[in-house]
């Protein structure tokens, strides 16, 4: 191991600690500064927006908690059927879908996974092959109206998806693919340099509902957390980074989804 590795490494594990004295002499957090408070959620970007099925109390079917902890594994081999519009609606209330707001003026999201500081730093893509009741092509959800919208007309995306994903050629044909992307400023915020581990924690949350979302419904998914960033951030249009910005956007954890073969 050369010295750069060395000091990469160590580098890097400092994200995994907590709150140490060093960190009393850092700048204050735009929170403790009064800076503008960050929107939970993205604008809508204007594409056609998709009503998205709410009733969700017969999901689960009747297997117990036990049963879908113990029968949660990854799955990279899908059936040919499609995905149901309900199962996919279900599916993305689990991950990030909202309970309800709270803050008169400083609105803050409380969703079906945890968050530190309720900041829920993320947004989720879809690339959609086969789903009852959707066009092929690339959504967007707007998790506070439990809605997609269509991000790009698009249905030839499955090479570039491939490539995107690594290579990854079951990931790519699956039905649907979800993509969380971050947008860091959201955690960034109120916790400053702390965020990027906090945010790393929640996509752990988000994609551990996903699993257990996905055998309740006769799903399967598979986290992937090995992409080409350069391509997967192109392919939905983000602006290539590293960026200081506030409105910087990054994919940061994908996972295909469909129906199981047995």
């Amino acid at each position: 191991m050369n010295d750069l590795t060395k000091q990469n490494i160590l580098k890097n594990r400092e994200y995994l600690k907590a709150y140490t004295a060093a960190d009393v002499a850092l700048e204050p957090t735009d929170q403790q500064q009064k800076l503008p408070f960050p929107l939970p959620e993205k604008e809508p970007c204007g594409g056609a927006v998709i009503q998205l099925p709410a009733d969700f109390e017969h999901m689960a079917g009747t297997k117990s908690l036990y049963e879908l902890i113990a029968g949660r594994e990854s799955c990279r081999e899908y059936a040919p059927e499609p995905v149901t519009l309900q199962d996919l609606s279900f599916l993305l209330w689990a991950t990030q879908g909202v309970r309800r707001f709270a803050g008169r003026y400083n609105q803050v999201t409380f969703r079906n996974v945890p968050s530190a500081g309720s900041r829920h730093a993320f947004e989720t893509y879809l690339f959609v092959q086969s789903v009852e009741g959707l066009e092929p092509g690339i959504y967007h959800y707007l998790a506070s109206k439990h809605e997609l919208e269509v991000w790009e007309k698009r249905s030839d995306f499955t090479e570039d998806l491939e490539k995107a994903l690594g290579g990854q050629s079951f990931a790519a044909k699956a039905p649907v693919v979800f993509v969380w992307s971050a947008v860091p400023y959201r955690m960034e915020w109120r916790y400053g340099m702390k965020s990027h581990k906090y945010m790393m924690i929640d996509a752990g949350h988000v994609c551990e509902n996903l699993y257990l979302a996905c055998e309740a419904v006769g799903c399967g998914t598979c986290a992937v957390g090995a992409y080409d960033q350069e391509l997967l951030d192109e392919l939905l249009g983000f602006a290539p980074g590293p960026s200081a910005e506030k409105d910087y956007e990054c994919a940061v954890y994908a996972a295909p989804v469909g129906k199981r073969t047995k």
